[in-house]
Parts: C-alpha cells; sequence; structure tokens
C-alpha cells in the first residue's frame, strides 16, 4: 500500500514538472454500477459510489494526461440459488488511474473523451445475504492463496467522456474494464463499472 501511494507521488510530482505552471486539478464524484464478469452468468448489476481527485497535465490545448485516485465502491448482486436467497457483495478498492483525455472545445466549455489504464488495490469488503435458515454478513479475505475471497491488486482499462462548462463544472461518464482474474479459487471473476457523475476542474 505504501509502495502504491508513493508511486502515484511520484507520478503526480513528475507529470506537474512537465507541465510548467500549466498544471489543473479536478474532483469528480458519483454512482458506480458494478458487477463482476464470470465464466457463468451468476451475477447482476450492484450500486455504488466514486471519489476521484485527479490532475490535468496538458500537452496542447486540445489533449492532456490526467492521472488520479480514485477512491471505488465496486462488487455485484449474486443472483438466488436453491439454497440461498440473493446476496451482495461490496468492495471498497483505491484505483490509480493515468487517462490521455482528448479536448473538443464549444463556445460554452469543452466536451472531453479519454481512457487509460488503472491498477485498483482492495481495502475492505463485505458479503451480505441471505440463505434458508439466516442471515449473514462476512468480511471479504482478499489474499492469492486459495481460500481466500479475492485477489487484492486489480489491472484494467477504464474510459470516460463529457462536457465541462467555461466555469469549470462538468458532467461525466465512464466504464471500467477489469483485465485482473480476482478468483484465487479457480474460475473467473473480472469488474465491470459503469459511472455517472458531476465534477469540477481548474
Amino acid at each position: 500500500m505504501k509502495k502504491l501511494l508513493l508511486s502515484a507521488a511520484i507520478l503526480f510530482g513528475s507529470l506537474g514538472a512537465f507541465a510548467q505552471g500549466g498544471l489543473g486539478y479536478g474532483l469528480r464524484a458519483g454512482v458506480n454500477i458494478p458487477k463482476y464478469s464470470t465464466e457463468i452468468d451468476q451475477t447482476k448489476s450492484n450500486t455504488g459510489f466514486f471519489v476521484t481527485g485527479y490532475l490535468d497535465a496538458p500537452i496542447s490545448p486540445y489533449f492532456s494526461i490526467q492521472p488520479g485516485l480514485s477512491l471505488q465502491n465496486k462488487g455485484t448482486k449474486w443472483k438466488p440459488t436453491d439454497d440461498q436467497r440473493e446476496a451482495k457483495e461490496s468492495i471498497m478498492t483505491l484505483d490509480i488511474p493515468v487517462n490521455a483525455v482528448a479536448k473538443f472545445p464549444t463556445t460554452s466549455g469543452n466536451f472531453f473523451v479519454g481512457a487509460g489504464p488503472y491498477v485498483g488495490f482492495g481495502l475492505s469488503g463485505k458479503y451480505k445475504g441471505e440463505d434458508n435458515q439466516s442471515k449473514f454478513e462476512n468480511d471479504i479475505k482478499f489474499g492469492s492463496e486459495a481460500g481466500n475471497d479475492l485477489k487484492r491488486t486489480d489491472f484494467g482499462v477504464n474510459f470516460l467522456a463529457g462536457y465541462q462548462l467555461s466555469n469549470g463544472f462538468q458532467i461525466n461518464a465512464g466504464y471500467g474494464l477489469g483485465l485482473t482474474n480476482l478468483s484465487p479459487n479457480g474460475g473467473s471473476i473480472k469488474n465491470r463499472v459503469w459511472s455517472i457523475g458531476i465534477g469540477f476542474g481548474l
């Protein structure tokens, strides 16, 4: 975790020096609609949230690099089975995205689209549900060994688009495509996250 934050700090500092005073800042927050992609269709969308702080390092008036730190609420809902009713898995992660963003100016602001990789680090998680006998709630165990629930580190690609007004207010939408198999017990579990939110950029 400390290495992850140190790497982010070095990246932010390097981009700040590169931008030579043209560095911008921003904050985005909103609703996540996550689910897991699995080998068999056992999941459906959950509801969560995200809060993202980012830097905007301009390469030109129409293009910039945006690294960020993002608190993400991910997870899924598991569909009912014969011996269990619907269950909910809620995961908190700290993601570090680095997006390449193109900007298209208009008279009142600019449209923007972007994409880039992210690395995510699982912080905590809960698994809640109800079987035929009782309700239950368990903490998610992170690790790569068999017997754990999820691997802690995720890697993927995210996409974003939106519109920012001249005063800095913006609306945005995004999609996170997890590429890491998070299952330590065989099979396949990968993150899929839609998001929509608002933000402000300087």
